[in-house]
């Protein structure tokens, strides 16, 4: 498959990280509080194959610009940053796709610069407080969320040896599969990324507090929703609640899904992404 090239974007809001692959138009993606690397992301492979892609790292992620500033973690923050990045790669316009809390900041993008989008790809994400609903595995009523719980728990310890991080890292994320037999398969390539601290801490404290559903009408360019039926973070009905307010968005439930419909139900997803039809 090849790795990703790594460009240093040089920008008046500072210098950005980022990791280019692919042909076409050209799509951000991004992600709240993950640290990429030229090793790539599952979600971002996706749409290598139709577009130019553009991984950005975010303030206080692998080789980006520090956060000299606590509010320069915010989500509307992040969007001024990834303009000024696209600004200085010199595109008028780009299209954006987010997983998770990739998908919330691309909410915020839609909302505070349409002008500069084409298109935008929100899968399995929110417009609001998704952890109230008792469908939600970080919600106390949900029968996974004590053993959810002892393994963040234990991840946070710095006494674990590498494998023992990894082995980890996999049940918690087999929490977020309908098929957790199945992980191997899924997470088969040579893809491995961090977490910013940093950021999470600040989203788990904005996340209190983000509700844009009442805005969502505002966005005026076309947005295709992917959601998985059995998603334990981000339940579907965040997203059926999404398309209904949006002006002009494509649902696509992946019945066969959680959190990872673009692994669980690969075929399907890039064939969908394909019916998007590219960017005009």
């Amino acid at each position: 498959m090849g790795s990703w090239n790594v460009i240093m974007v040089e920008t008046p809001r500072g210098t950005f990280e980022v990791f280019c692959k692919g042909e076409g138009s050209p799509l951000c993606v991004s992600h709240l509080y993950s640290i990429f690397n030229s090793t790539g992301d599952y979600f971002a492979d996706c749409f290598t194959g139709m577009y130019q892609v553009f991984l950005a790292n975010l303030r206080e992620a692998g080789g980006s610009e520090a956060a000299h500033e606590p509010y320069q973690l915010s989500m509307m923050e992040s969007v001024l940053d990834l303009e000024a990045i696209r600004e200085e790669l010199g595109f008028p316009s780009w299209s954006f796709a987010g997983h998770s809390t990739g998908g919330m900041l691309g909410l915020v993008y839609g909302l505070a610069a349409s002008h500069s989008l084409n298109q935008l790809v929100i899968t399995n994400a929110a417009a609001r407080m998704y952890m109230d609903s008792p469908k939600c595995i970080y919600h106390h009523h949900h029968p996974h969320f004590s053993y959810m719980q002892q393994l963040i728990e234990q991840l946070k310890s710095p006494l674990l040896t590498s494998g023992e991080k990894r082995h980890l890292q996999a049940e918690r994320t087999k929490l977020s599969l309908v098929r957790a037999f199945k992980y191997e398969n899924y997470f088969s390539k040579n893809i491995h990324k961090e977490m910013s601290r940093a950021r999470m801490d600040f989203f788990a404290r904005e996340l209190h507090i983000f509700d844009v559903t009442q805005q969502l009408y505002k966005i005026n360019v076309p947005i295709w929703i992917a959601a998985g039926k059995y998603d334990v973070q981000c339940p579907v009905e965040f997203s059926i609640e999404m398309h209904h307010y949006l002006n002009d968005s494509r649902l696509t439930i992946f019945e066969e899904s959680n959190h990872y419909p673009f692994l669980e139900e690969k075929e399907r997803f890039e064939h969908e992404l394909k019916e998007l039809g590219g960017v005009k």
